[in-house]
């Protein structure tokens, strides 16, 4: 028998902050906080910003947005440039509206943008960002500093990219400029915020159940679709599951390996996730979810 989730107080006047790891039932809570105590969902999750891409990023489906409000899903060219602070910068003018947010995802810099600052970093000049596309991640890592290593997640390509070229523009590390970073937006303080704790089965069970399910539903089509604007230096083409998606529909692998190689991506992918809010998320309310 399925367990009832058990949430603290959600009170009307703040808005609420959802993070967890990918498959955790973050969506879900949103809707069901949406329709028991109002507000509208605000994206938080980097993947889902880009329009070509509904089922692969797992956003929530039509019938879900048209039972309450959703901002910042599927709004972005998979070619523009997207970042943190475009997000914030999206965000701000929806924390003054007549409906709290109720702000979801498992992009915890994003959180961690909203509620701790962001430095005023200048723009990445086109040169700058094509040379670093050209770079293997390992050249990334040696060319950052070490001060900026230390509070990175190396593995993360992405990640190490942003902290080469902010170092390539400015002459300055990333780690400087953060030490500098204004007052938060949003302090926690004037939030609800929660946080997933998953069990490790349990998620990596509805994660390889979770992808057989956007194969059912379409996301081989999706991403045959969008086969012709291929480009793997766009953040958007790194989304898990597209990269193995478009091997398979190259002839590079059966549609099985594409599937297992995407499930265990997903699965690393959820661990790092878990990881990060473990750490950083300290002040958040865990959440266990319906098991």
């Amino acid at each position: 028998m399925k367990k009832q989730m058990q949430l603290p107080d959600i009170p009307r006047d703040k808005p609420v902050l959802i993070a967890g790891p990918t498959a955790s039932g973050k969506s879900a809570l949103a809707l069901e906080i949406a329709e028991r105590h109002g507000g509208i969902i605000v994206n938080a999750d980097a993947s889902q910003v880009y329009g070509c891409w509904r089922v692969v990023t797992a956003r929530p489906p039509a019938g879900e947005e048209a039972r309450a409000p959703h901002r910042l899903y599927g709004h972005i060219a998979h070619d523009t440039p997207y970042s943190a602070g475009h997000w914030l910068r999206e965000v701000i003018p929806l924390l003054g509206a007549a409906e709290r947010p109720i702000i979801v995802g498992g992009t915890g810099l994003y959180f961690s943008t909203l509620t701790q600052g962001i430095a005023d970093i200048p723009p990445t000049p086109p040169e700058i960002r094509a040379a670093a596309d050209r770079m293997s991640h390992d050249a990334l890592i040696a060319a950052v500093d070490a001060r900026t290593l230390a509070g990175l997640d190396i593995r993360n390509r992405v990640r190490v990219q942003r902290a080469y070229e902010v170092l390539a523009t400015t002459g300055r590390p990333l780690a400087d400029w953060k030490a500098e970073t204004p007052p938060p937006v949003l302090p926690l303080s004037e939030t609800t915020p929660l946080v997933f704790d998953a069990p490790k089965d349990w998620l990596n069970h509805r994660i390889a159940r979770r992808f057989d399910q956007m194969l059912e539903m379409g996301a081989l089509e999706e991403v045959r679709a969008m086969l012709p604007h291929h480009d793997p230096t766009l953040p958007a083409f790194r989304a898990i599951g597209v990269p193995e998606l478009v091997a398979h529909l190259r002839g590079e692998l059966t549609l099985e390996q594409a599937r297992e190689r995407a499930t265990i991506a997903t699965r690393q992918f959820a661990k790092r996730q878990r990881t990060w809010f473990r750490a950083r998320m300290q002040g958040w309310s865990p959440v266990s979810p319906a098991i």
